[in-house]
């Protein structure tokens, strides 16, 4: 059973820095080839895909985040990571973190909001200006 469970959310002012994390447990040999992403969705708006990264260690980012966000993944903790600089008000929202192991490996570009068939509970980053 795939887990996927996020921290690092918070509150921060504009032009700051969080970094989130996503600790996922259950992975087994059949899982070796996944797209895992960082999904937002702030209240009233849309599902946004941020960024993914794919079992061959190639990313992908929406281009509202480029230049100032980074996915990274540590094999050995098995943690997803997304670092996030220069803070804007509209990067509040919910982020969820997501896998897919059903697409042979391959994460779309732009990342995908919804191509995931496990999801985490979320953590909220709030930015104020």
């Amino acid at each position: 059973q795939v887990q996927l469970v996020e921290s690092g959310g918070g509150s921060m002012q504009a032009g700051g820095s969080l970094r989130l994390s996503c600790a996922a447990s259950g992975f087994g040999y059949t899982n070796s080839r996944y797209c895992m992403g960082w999904i937002r969705q702030a209240p009233g708006k849309e599902r946004e895909g941020v960024a993914a990264f794919a079992s061959d260690g190639s990313t992908t980012y929406a281009d509202s985040v480029k230049g100032r966000f980074t996915i990274s993944k540590d094999n050995a903790k098995n943690t997803l990571y997304l670092q996030m600089n220069s803070l804007k008000p509209e990067d509040t929202a919910m982020y969820y973190c997501a896998a897919n192991f059903a697409g042979g490996g391959y994460c779309y570009t732009p990342p995908s909001a919804y191509e995931y068939n496990y999801w985490g509970r979320g953590t909220q980053v709030t930015v104020s200006s």
